[in-house]
């Protein structure tokens, strides 16, 4: 069930399932909270799962300006939402662009994270600082959707679901049909409001000229709580990174494992997903107690 939360000055729609450890599932781009929906029956029976939407997506307040829009905002809203729900501490697991506001929540927050799982992304500033053209023609969008405003929302808004489900199936390996129909549809109805295609492009702006900036200050920074990175086998982080290399020194306990299938493993082998990070969050749940 829906739930809402005002914290941070923000309104921030979450759902909660399941008994155990907390654990905060972010999304990534363009997708909502709903991503997560094949994945956590196989955890239920033994953690505590809280779903978001980031500000800016789904259901979420969707505040002007790309500061309001970068990982830094992003993280104190989740850290409040968990501090309201009760849990101090909690695991985290994040894909996309929800991974990217996970690594920026464990660096913010280190005592607040208990563990942190990694979905499918290289670094930020890994990847805009040493971009080559294969990275580049896969990450199009990021240079695309932080032109200045209104040139990607103009071209976007006359199609949405056009250009949206272009990026669905853009990144490794992904048909329509390996989506749920109930997640499209959560998708599609929020990438169909002008607000959210904005808000969506203040992140990628944001990414650029604010976290770019923030990650190079936090370069010889590690997160030291255990940490997993899963990637997808066919998809581009996968094809195109040494994927364990490039977090070796930003994750001090890390395990790092292939997923089948591209950037969107999550939702077309939810079993597999679902089965790496029940076996991590148990480990480290238990070395924890």
């Amino acid at each position: 069930m829906t739930q809402f939360a005002d914290v941070n000055g923000q309104r921030i729609a979450y759902e909660v399932t399941g008994t155990g450890p907390p654990v905060l599932l972010l999304h990534g781009f363009p997708q909502t909270r709903a991503m997560w929906g094949r994945v956590l029956p196989d955890l239920q029976d033994r953690f505590t799962l809280i779903t978001s939407d980031l500000r800016g997506y789904g259901e979420s307040s969707k505040p002007q300006g790309v500061i309001q829009n970068s990982f830094r905002p992003l993280t104190a809203d989740q850290i409040a939402l968990m501090r309201h729900l009760g849990h101090e501490r909690f695991h985290l697991v994040g894909h996309d662009r929800g991974a990217r506001t996970a690594h920026r929540l464990a660096l913010d927050a280190p005592d607040a994270v208990l563990s942190l799982t990694l979905m499918d992304i290289a670094p930020t500033h890994h990847v805009l600082a040493g971009l080559d053209h294969r990275v580049a023609r896969a990450y199009y969008h990021w240079f695309f959707l932080s032109q200045p405003a209104p040139f990607p929302e103009t071209l976007i808004g006359y199609d949405p679901d056009s250009y949206f489900e272009s990026c669905l199936l853009g990144w490794g390996a992904a048909d329509l049909s390996d989506f749920a129909p109930d997640a499209l549809e959560s998708y599609r109805r929020a990438w169909r409001a002008p607000a959210t295609i904005t808000s969506m492009c203040d992140n990628y702006r944001a990414a650029i000229d604010v976290d770019f900036a923030l990650d190079a200050a936090d370069m010889n920074r590690c997160v030291t709580c255990p940490a997993l990175v899963l990637f997808g086998a066919d998809g581009v982080v996968g094809r195109n990174y040494d994927v364990a290399a490039i977090w070796a020194d930003r994750l001090s306990a890390m395990q790092v494992a292939a997923i089948p299938g591209g950037h969107f493993f999550a939702e077309q082998h939810p079993q597999e997903t679902a089965r790496a990070l029940g076996a991590f969050l148990t480990e480290v749940s238990s070395g924890s107690r």
